[in-house]
């Protein structure tokens, strides 16, 4: 939040992924033709695993199946641009997930490195709103389904990718969640 200069907020700032950006581990991160910046962010992703509609912070644990690694891929100049985030953050191939989900990770180390260099490293417990705060609030505006997927949010240091690079969202130095970043290709 500090990192990018916005305000911190009274409440979460939620944001959708269309299904088509989910991305398999050891998968190419694409960069859409004729953009330059597209950025990587490590993030904390909690997994959905029994239907939840405005639920209690208390009951949240419950609805909770386990946790992975997501790299919340963006292209900086059109998150600027639109001012809302879907398209910035909706390409194809920018929600990389993966590679397992584990069913219980308290005081989570999550780091992210760029060609084997650590970008980005922090602890979960620095999170403004803690998992269970943020499954309670997202839950009180849209219905979440099993396998639906919440991202926690990232620490500083995100930045830029370019074709070529090898891009890992680490957790707890056991999880890596790894993929490479190449130039869009035409589809037919």
């Amino acid at each position: 939040i500090r990192e990018m200069g916005f305000p911190m907020p009274e409440e979460p700032v939620i944001f959708l992924k269309p299904p088509s950006a989910v991305l398999e581990p050891e998968g190419f991160i694409e960069i859409p033709e004729g953009e330059e910046q597209v950025d990587y962010e490590a993030e904390f992703a909690m997994v959905i695993r029994k239907t939840c509609r405005k639920i209690s912070k208390e009951d949240a644990k419950a609805y909770i199946l386990g946790y992975t690694c997501l790299n919340d891929v963006t292209v900086r100049r059109v998150q600027a641009l639109d001012g809302q985030w879907t398209r910035a953050k909706g390409y194809d191939t920018f929600a990389p997930f993966g590679p397992y989900i584990e069913d219980s990770l308290n005081e989570t180390d999550m780091k992210l490195r760029l060609n084997g260099d650590i970008k980005q490293h922090s602890n979960t417990r620095k999170f403004r709103f803690p998992a269970e705060e943020l499954l309670s609030f997202v839950s009180h505006v849209m219905t979440l389904f099993p396998g639906d997927v919440i991202t926690m949010g990232t620490s500083s240091g995100i930045g830029p990718m370019v074709s070529g690079d090898t891009v890992e969202v680490v957790l707890n130095d056991e999880m890596i969640l790894r993929n490479k970043v190449r130039n869009g290709v035409m589809r037919k």
